[in-house]
């Protein structure tokens, strides 16, 4: 422990205590939900029509469909807006005025992988292989000798489209990247880590029996049979597909007590998931709740499906205008007096590397729904800066309710650092705070979370969507 003094009254209780059988049980339950979420939903498209059907079998209506059909929203209704299948916002109708603000949560959906090329089919010396790409920040010396699963989409020309999963069910082939084996690895052991595995090498073997009769490229087109016979698809196919290659397998259970969680994708998915059920379980608001889950927040949350692009203001827009109050300067005050959780994970204290964290200001598994006022980098580059009279808002509401938080920093000052959604929301004015639930191995295949954290996650983003004003 660090010598530095703490008052009494910022240590963080430990979630869990606060709980009997009885209602852990209930904890356990919802992260049954969740695990099973992560575990079916691999990629944001799948996120995507995951919580679009969720939402509709909970009266959630298409507002393309709305606008096409001219009606009008009313307080209550329930409204979705997708975007190109990678991004979806959730809006709940409160009865005030929408130039008061709405209460939003905000999350991403997508999550470090590897992305096929777009020409990755290839054949050397008796073996088929994909070339990828790797997408975010990764270590990629973690992605060798594991299994992965392929998934992804592929258009044709003529406009219909194939969903591809390969690698899930248990008698489904898996495929990989090849490692160098110990017994010749002197020079690759002397590399640093950034070199270990260089982004080029990290193809997936994929197959090794020759077409019958053919000489040329024999094991490559028997892998293009074998995804013609069941896909339909052509090699040329390849050219307007989106395949992500990611741990295969399901969520398991971590701990011999069953307390955390191992999975692929908790960044940020375990803050996606529980907004969504969050909103699922409002009623009546004041204010008009929110939850919006983005894609590319890994790269920099930039493209059509990015935060930076107009999506959500345009739908905002259009929202207003079916409930029959749009003009651009109701907009801006609507978006200008909103309130957000950014929403997406910290990094939790690991005993193995305790150098890197500061203790006083760290997130700890089990101490709830984690606030970083500021995120960014060494001297607070490129992050947003809460303000505290929304900090102590934010209190008074966790605290009335016995909701469990904590405040952190990522890591101490001088060692990195990274950022969130929150900085560009905030260029609207809004009032936004990062928030969401600790993980350790962030970026890594397999990442881990705790049940308890994911549960008073909820229950925070819930009391928020409620409560705020």
């Amino acid at each position: 422990m660090s010598l530095k003094r703490r008052d009494k009254a910022m240590e963080r209780k430990t979630a869990w205590k606060k709980y009997d059988d009885r209602y852990k049980e209930q904890i356990f339950d919802f992260c049954e939900g969740y695990k099973a979420f992560i575990t079916e939903c691999k990629t944001e498209r799948e996120c995507t029509a995951a919580i679009r059907t969720r939402a509709e079998e909970l009266g959630y209506e298409d507002l393309d469909v709305l606008i096409r059909e001219g009606r009008k929203l009313q307080p209550g209704d329930k409204v979705y807006a997708v975007n190109m299948d990678k991004m979806i916002a959730l809006f709940h109708i409160g009865k005030d005025l929408f130039e008061g603000g709405m209460n939003i949560l905000g999350a991403h959906i997508d999550s470090p992988r590897l992305d096929l090329k777009q020409n990755p089919l290839y054949e050397s010396d008796g073996l088929a292989m994909l070339e990828t790409h790797y997408y975010g920040g990764v270590k990629k010396y973690q992605w060798v000798a594991r299994p992965l699963a392929l998934h992804g989409v592929v258009v044709k020309t003529d406009g219909t489209s194939v969903n591809v999963t390969i690698g899930e069910d248990t008698d489904d082939p898996v495929t990989g990247v090849s490692d160098l084996l110990i017994h010749l690895s002197a020079d690759q052991m002397n590399k640093k880590g950034v070199k270990v595995v260089e982004g080029e090498d990290l193809n997936l073997l994929i197959g090794s029996i020759p077409l019958e009769g053919e000489e040329k490229e024999a094991v490559k087109k028997t892998v293009l049979g074998i995804l013609k016979d069941k896909y339909g698809m052509e090699e040329a196919d390849f050219q307007s597909a989106e395949f992500e290659a990611v741990p295969a397998g399901p969520a398991r259970d971590y701990g011999l007590d069953r307390s955390m969680i191992l999975g692929y994708g908790h960044d940020d998915r375990v803050c996606a998931y529980p907004s969504a059920e969050a909103i699922f379980a409002v009623q009546d608001p004041d204010r008009t709740c929110v939850c919006l889950l983005v894609d590319k927040e890994e790269i920099g949350s930039v493209g059509a499906t990015g935060m930076h692009s107009r999506f959500f203001e345009n739908t905002v827009a259009e929202i207003m205008n079916c409930a029959g109050c749009y003009s651009e300067l109701a907009l801006r005050r609507t978006m200008s007096r909103s309130r957000v959780l950014s929403s997406d994970v910290s990094a939790a204290f690991d005993p193995n590397y305790p150098s890197v964290m500061e203790k006083n200001n760290c997130a700890y598994f089990g101490k709830g729904i984690t606030f970083n006022k500021y995120t960014g980098s060494r001297g607070k580059s490129g992050s947003n800066d809460a303000n505290p009279e929304y900090i102590a808002k934010l209190r008074k509401i966790l605290e009335d309710r016995d909701i469990c938080y904590q405040t952190a920093e990522l890591g101490k000052v001088d060692q990195g650092g990274g950022g969130t959604i929150a900085y560009i929301l905030a260029n609207y004015g809004m009032e936004v705070i990062d928030s969401g639930v600790a993980v350790q191995n962030m970026h890594a295949p397999y990442e881990v979370a705790s049940k308890v954290d994911i549960y008073e996650a909820k229950l925070a983003y819930e009391a928020f969507l409620m409560e705020m004003k």
